[in-house]
């Protein structure tokens, strides 16, 4: 009872102030780089289903079966992907630009709002042009970021089959 006390009062005469991070702790870490991984995955799941296609117009049953199954894994992959690129888009655009960085990035709303239109976008079709136009939007905002940490961005390689490449820093 008395350290209740105690905290009621420490709690009373010292200042606060409220603060939030995409943890709620706040832990000050924020990096696009699972976005852009996401965003890879996207291109190489549309990639996939593309190049899917039956031995002959009437391929047996099993084979059908066998491709139906393959398509819809690639599917829920590729949706999922895409909502993590929404989600990890959100988190920085929620919890990590702050309004000086809109000031120094004025088309950085713009290019946030449309990224995730684009990543809802890829999950309606198996459309590669919007899938890599996703990569690029989530590049884009990556190349913001590291440049609101004063630090170059730098495009890497990326060594995954999509052949693209990852913005981080030097």
């Amino acid at each position: 009872m008395r350290v209740m006390r105690i905290l009621d009062l420490l709690i009373k005469i010292l200042p606060s102030k409220l603060i939030f991070a995409h943890c709620d702790i706040p832990c000050g870490i924020y990096d696009p780089h699972a976005a852009q991984m996401a965003a890879h995955t996207v291109i190489r799941m549309t990639k996939l289903a593309n190049e899917m296609q039956a031995s002959s117009d009437n391929a047996p049953f099993e084979e059908r079966k066998k491709i139906i199954h393959d398509l819809a894994r690639i599917t829920k992959v590729k949706e999922e992907h895409a909502e993590i690129v929404k989600h990890e888009i959100r988190v920085l655009w929620g919890d990590y630009f702050k309004e000086e960085h809109l000031k120094s990035y004025p088309e950085l709303h713009d290019l946030v709002w449309k990224t995730l239109k684009l990543a809802s976008k890829v999950k309606q079709n198996i459309d590669l042009e919007n899938a890599q136009a996703l990569l690029e939007n989530t590049q884009k905002i990556a190349e913001i970021f590291w440049k609101t940490k004063n630090m170059e961005p730098v495009k890497i390689p990326s060594g995954y089959p999509t052949e693209g490449v990852i913005v981080s820093h030097k």
